[in-house]
């Protein structure tokens, strides 16, 4: 899929606001939000209130390794950052799609992960950061082609250089 993938120099960040691609903490009609279906999904043993909020569980944090006991500590990371999918097309996007994107659980798109490891990797893409867990790196790296590949956003040439080198410990 990587191969599939057009190589391009990033956009520019100007026009970027994560406001154009709306909140995860915003209600569904009748429904979890986004937040807290991830949470859900990807907890053990999570028990959630009558109005969908997890009050118990744990979370496994795959780039550092962490086990979270609270859903406090947890972060829900979007693998590619939102301000990075906007310099690799996004911001072309009608709003529709960007929403569609940032609130996607059918792809790989948003995981659980602890604070310090969504504090540390912020909005860098594989070329300058990758989980701290080197055993993580295949999931990652493929989870990362899955989505760009999905949304047709491209790659930068350093960008796919640091996919490939961590597609080789698959």
């Amino acid at each position: 899929m990587l191969a599939g993938l057009k190589v391009a120099r990033a956009l520019s960040l100007r026009g970027y606001s994560r406001k154009r691609f709306q909140p995860l903490d915003g209600r569904r009609k009748g429904k979890c939000s986004i937040r807290e279906s991830v949470l859900a999904r990807d907890g053990r043993r999570v028990r959630k209130n009558a109005s969908c909020h997890p009050v118990k569980g744990t979370w496994y944090s795959p780039y550092d390794g962490k086990v979270l006991k609270s859903e406090k500590q947890v972060d829900v990371d979007h693998v590619v950052p939102l301000s990075y999918a906007w310099r690799s097309g996004a911001r072309r996007w009608s709003p529709a799609k960007r929403r569609a994107f940032a609130h996607d659980l059918r792809r790989p798109e948003l995981i659980t992960v602890s604070h310090s490891a969504n504090i540390a990797k912020g909005g860098q893409g594989p070329q300058s950061w990758r989980p701290q867990r080197r055993a993580h790196w295949c999931r990652y790296a493929t989870s990362w082609i899955t989505v760009k590949h999905h949304y047709r956003l491209f790659v930068t040439r350093d960008e796919r250089t640091a996919l490939l080198n961590m597609l080789r410990t698959c």
